[in-house]
């Protein structure tokens, strides 16, 4: 292939824009605060779940004291009404006064029974409000951090942006200069060879592969044309002689 040395020359422009967009690339795919977000998503997805857990058991024990409170109220009324019916000396036999003595008796110690599980369900209650307490504290500071990284985040991905249209925009002028079969082999190439397609020869080394050329290539170099576009022996990619390539 033939191509003007000048317009060899541009590669080398095209080329580091290239690499610098690359660059950019791999900074946007692993910016620190990806994989924090990532964290603090895992986290506040367990948490959100431990909270909807704890609320969940809250609801339960609501339900659970109220028939407590119910139970009780039905024990106390129905050991009211008797204790009214002993009192009043309203009584038939004496069978019917010590059965209803033993109902008294046995109401009382229901009532009792039942006071002590409601008791017992608002002590589990306080524990488990203490829990939820905590894990909405814990949620709210979480999801708080979450926001102050992705707005970093928001701001490193805006600059990079501005930075690779600023690229883009230099890329697509140096293209413009350079013919269309020089570029489309110089992008060929590069798609093939880790996102290099041209490097410079300086010093008898290929700055692409970084080794050095044998005393054999570097004469055969010497005599080519200045318009004949090379190829490194060792790498493949266009080769592009400049002031500092030794030869």
């Amino acid at each position: 292939m033939k191509a003007e040395p000048a317009h060899q020359m541009r590669l080398l422009d095209l080329q580091g824009i290239d690499s610098r967009l690359a660059r950019l690339a791999y900074r946007l795919r692993n910016l620190p605060e990806n994989e924090e977000v990532r964290r603090l998503d895992t986290r506040i997805g367990e948490l959100r779940d431990r909270h909807t857990a704890l609320t969940t058991a809250l609801s339960d024990l609501d339900r659970e004291q109220r028939k407590a409170e119910s139970d009780v109220d039905q024990v106390r009324t129905r050991a009211d009404r008797d204790s009214k019916r002993l009192d009043s000396g309203q009584v038939g036999s004496p069978k019917d006064l010590e059965h209803l003595q033993s109902e008294i008796v046995s109401l009382q110690r229901r009532q009792t029974e039942l006071e002590e599980i409601v008791l017992e369900v608002m002590e589990r209650r306080e524990d488990l409000e203490g829990q939820e307490d905590q894990v909405r504290k814990e949620l709210e500071q979480v999801e708080a951090e979450r926001d102050a990284v992705e707005e970093r985040r928001s701001t490193a991905v805006a600059e990079i942006d501005a930075d690779r249209a600023t690229e883009f925009t230099r890329r697509e002028r140096i293209a413009e200069e350079i013919p269309d079969d020089l570029l489309a082999f110089y992008t060929k190439l590069r798609d093939q060879n880790e996102g290099v397609g041209a490097a410079a020869l300086r010093y008898g080394r290929c700055d692409g592969c970084k080794l050095a050329l044998s005393t054999a290539e570097l004469s055969e170099i010497r005599q080519a044309p200045p318009d004949e576009v090379l190829r490194c022996d060792q790498c493949r990619r266009i080769l592009v002689r400049t002031t500092d390539s030794g030869i």
